[in-house]
């Protein structure tokens, strides 16, 4: 594995920690990470971009060592996206840059596909399609029946995040279970697993994970400065995305992204990759690398 460079970002607002691969005067491809991992998870799958001479930037985001907890205390999904857009400046703002986002960082990548003004040239999402598009897509009640009982199981870590105290006191022996439940069976999540838990080391970091599920569920709204952002979170993406999604995800059944690609813009492409779990980029990096540089040579 090629070790990355570390950079700590210093915004406005927040400073973040990132890890980068690949020559500095590279197209800018940033990658968001989700739940429960951290920047590390895109270790495997980076290299193989910086290869073709990309500049590949993986934030920690807001919450996750060493980035650690916003001082806001805010994780609606605006303010993912105003973290992301914010990197993407400091990095130089560069009009060919690419956006990745897997689980949380798809849901801010599938929101700023979505936002008028989103400065990105690419954006592609892995393991949470568009939500707008799956709202359009689930078609009749007989169809969505079958699936319910089964996606509510996978679920359940949503509700009971919701209960105060406990999930973060919990949370290390949580996330191991989780990583068993969403991956390939028989794949070994040893070093993976022990990074992304690395990423919450205290039980103020393990709140803020846990935040970003509250914010979800509950009623409130973001701080004004990501008012305007939060409301594109679940908007139909007006740039075309590709999507990535795991066949053997075992948090987001695969078969809720069958018809997605119907509801997007011309130019997208949703992809299932049948090997593949919910950390594709860990479980899978050629494969969805090579899913990634096919789209970006296709355009």
């Amino acid at each position: 594995m090629t070790e990355p460079q570390t950079l700590v970002l210093k915004l406005p607002h927040l400073d973040v920690t990132a890890l980068a691969w690949g020559p500095p005067d590279g197209r800018l491809v940033l990658c968001l990470h989700g739940f429960p991992d951290s920047a590390w998870g895109w270790a495997k799958l980076a290299p193989m971009l910086a290869a073709r001479g990309m500049r590949v930037v993986a934030p920690f985001s807001r919450g996750y060592a060493p980035t650690g907890p916003a001082a806001d205390g805010d994780y609606h999904i605006g303010a993912l996206m105003y973290d992301a857009l914010a990197v993407y400046r400091e990095l130089g703002s560069p009009p060919d840059a690419v956006l990745i986002g897997h689980d949380w960082g798809a849901f801010t990548a599938n929101g700023i596909a979505a936002y008028p003004e989103s400065p990105f040239a690419v954006h592609i999402s892995m393991a949470v399609p568009p939500v707008g598009a799956l709202r359009r897509t689930r078609g009749p009640i007989g169809r969505q029946l079958p699936m319910m009982p089964r996606q509510l199981r996978n679920s359940w870590y949503i509700m009971f995040f919701q209960l105060p105290g406990m999930p973060e006191r919990l949370l290390p022996r949580i996330i191991p279970r989780l990583w068993r439940d969403w991956g390939p069976a028989g794949y070994s999540t040893e070093a993976a697993l022990n990074e992304a838990l690395a990423a919450l080391p205290s039980p103020a970091h393990r709140r803020a994970a846990v935040g970003y599920y509250r914010a979800l569920a509950r009623p409130g709204r973001p701080a004004p400065r990501y008012a305007e952002l939060h409301k594109w979170r679940f908007e139909l993406p007006r740039a075309p995305i590709l999507h990535l999604q795991g066949a053997q995800d075992g948090a987001m059944m695969a078969a809720y992204a069958e018809q997605v690609d119907t509801q997007l813009p011309p130019g997208s492409r949703v992809l299932v990759l049948p090997s593949a779990g919910h950390f594709l980029q860990i479980e899978q990096p050629q494969v969805a690398a090579d899913a990634i540089l096919d789209h970006l040579d296709s355009r």
